[in-house]
């Protein structure tokens, strides 16, 4: 791997220089988590979305082959600026070589690209940059996947009316929440449901850390993370 790629091994990838398969596992679970960023960015650059679909295939496939994590710089920088970086590199230098390859051949990640151009026509139809998009993107994507892991937890405990309920409150201040009104909906009491919800935002908010250090290097705190990626949201 070229050394223009360097950054580092994220605390959820730690081993995978070391071939093991929970390395391999990790890699692969953040790549299939974090890929529409990615995909968002290539379009913006002014591909095609057939174009971009094999670029971001490619892209992963190579990563994951190559192990492109393992020749990493174990101790600065961020998962997502190691994707943007080795990204810009892969359309400066492979991509004229991969494109001759087969659609979709020896894909290692499946991706869900029937998806992915609704929600890139979504994105605003100004002058944002590449980066700006694929920024934005990297911080909704990183919500929604503590928030998809916070349903599966309440959904394996058998509590899936529960959250679809409350789960709303996870957005706007405590005094501005219908607790009268959820209780009756739930039949229990408004003193219960304050509790729930307290509950809710206290696990929401271990996962939202827990999701944010595995993607950061040895240097970097989630704090200054969970900063800069909001001061990215309050811009859009």
């Amino acid at each position: 791997m070229d050394a223009r790629f360097a950054t580092t091994r994220w605390s959820v990838v730690l081993i995978a220089g070391q071939h093991t398969t929970s390395g391999r596992e990790s890699l692969a679970r953040l790549c299939q988590s974090y890929w529409f960023p990615l995909y968002a960015y290539v379009r913006r650059r002014g591909y095609s979305s057939e174009d971009a679909q094999d670029l971001t295939q490619a892209f992963f496939t190579r990563l994951l082959e190559k192990n492109w994590v393992a020749a990493a710089d174990q101790t600065k920088g961020r998962f997502r600026s190691f994707l943007l970086s080795a990204m810009k590199h892969f359309l400066a230098d492979e991509w004229d070589r991969e494109r001759a390859q087969k659609r979709g051949g020896g894909a290692l990640l499946s991706l869900e690209f029937a998806t992915a151009e609704a929600q890139y026509s979504r994105e605003p139809a100004d002058a944002e940059t590449p980066e700006r998009i694929f920024e934005r993107r990297w911080a909704l994507t990183l919500l929604d996947q503590v928030l998809g892991r916070l349903r599966s937890e309440y959904e394996r405990e058998g509590k899936a009316a529960l959250f679809a309920a409350l789960h709303p409150c996870l957005v706007g201040e405590r005094t501005e929440q219908p607790y009268a009104e959820l209780a009756r909906s739930l039949d229990s009491s408004e003193a219960a449901i304050k509790s729930a919800v307290y509950r809710l935002r206290q696990r929401y908010r271990q996962l939202l850390h827990e999701e944010i250090a595995s993607t950061l290097g040895e240097g970097d705190t989630v704090q200054d993370e969970l900063r800069y990626l909001f001061a990215v949201l309050s811009t859009a």
